[in-house]
């Protein structure tokens, strides 16, 4: 089975997300690789942090609600990224911080492959 991606929109503006549905509904996704969960984002944050199918979570929220994702996902060493409450305004970051999400969202995984005598 392949990756699945579950996205909690904004509590006040769902309807972005909800549009989109429309969108992955009607393109090559496979069906289930996104869900849009709407609802409280701390309470649904830290029932999918607890969850051990779930193998990584980004939150962008409180410190505390940033400090119960953390705690939460110890239990299967769940990656995490968190902002500890810091808002930040993406237009006007350093290069560093924008390519952030790229390596977050990546995974490298070397193979060795003997081959010979």
């Amino acid at each position: 089975m392949g990756n699945t991606v579950v996205v909690v929109p904004s509590e006040k503006n769902p309807l972005c997300a909800t549009d989109m549905y429309q969108i992955f509904q009607t393109s090559d996704f496979p069906s289930g690789s996104v869900n849009i969960v709407t609802g409280n984002k701390d309470e649904l944050s830290e029932t999918l942090a607890m969850h051990m199918q779930v193998d990584g979570i980004w939150y962008f929220g409180s410190q505390e609600g940033s400090k119960k994702i953390e705690e939460n996902s110890i239990s299967n060493l769940k990656q995490t990224w968190v902002n500890n409450g810091v808002n930040y305004s993406w237009s006007n970051l350093p290069k560093e911080i924008k390519i952030k999400p790229l390596y977050k969202s990546t995974q490298i995984k070397n193979i060795w492959i003997p081959y010979g005598e």
